[in-house]
């Protein structure tokens, strides 16, 4: 049973990370009219990408509680690190965990919240959430640990350069895909 469910988690795991890049990319562009293209497309996938990341996200949660119980409770081998390193490593995938719920409350009930944290304010914490997440994953996914040097750095190194192309855009100073 404790090999199934630490299956379906990483399995969980390795379908909400991607999920969660992917509506963090197409969120920058969402709201960014200059994009024209790109903008077209991230408002046709990203509310449906994110329900779809949330739904992968929590089951990655769920699992992994019953996963770490397994851990914690000795029915499993210990991973590799220490059991200390492993509960810091919980720690932030709550914390991540935690901030995506309340970037997606934001947007749900617009209402809730009051400036100046409102609900795009609120929404921005999905930020928060995704690095944490990507912390997480790092720190305590066994078998994503040779990926983070390869694929996780320029993936977030991408993400930060789009960020920073939409800020300028937006400010006025830099380029835009209508040519303007």
């Amino acid at each position: 049973m404790s090999t199934l469910v630490w299956y379906l988690d990483r399995a969980a795991a390795l379908l909400a990370y991607p999920s969660l890049y992917l509506s963090v990319l197409t969120g920058i562009f969402y709201n960014t009219d200059p994009f024209g293209t790109l903008h077209e497309a991230a408002r046709r996938v990203h509310v449906e990408l994110s329900v779809f990341a949330m739904l992968v996200t929590l089951l990655h949660a769920s699992l992994g509680v019953v996963d770490a119980w397994f851990v914690l409770t000795g029915a499993v081998p210990e991973p590799s690190y220490t059991q200390s390193y492993f509960l810091v490593g919980l720690a932030v995938g709550v914390g991540a965990l935690g901030l995506l719920v309340v970037a997606v409350l934001g947007v749900l009930d617009a209402n809730r919240f009051d400036r100046p944290w409102g609900p795009r304010v609120v929404h921005a914490l999905a930020y928060g959430g995704f690095v944490s997440g990507t912390v997480h994953a790092a720190a305590v996914g066994t078998d994503a640990a040779g990926l983070v040097r390869p694929l996780v750095i320029p993936s977030l190194v991408f993400l930060a350069y789009v960020l920073l192309l939409r800020g300028l855009v937006l400010s006025g100073i830099g380029p835009t895909a209508t040519g303007q």
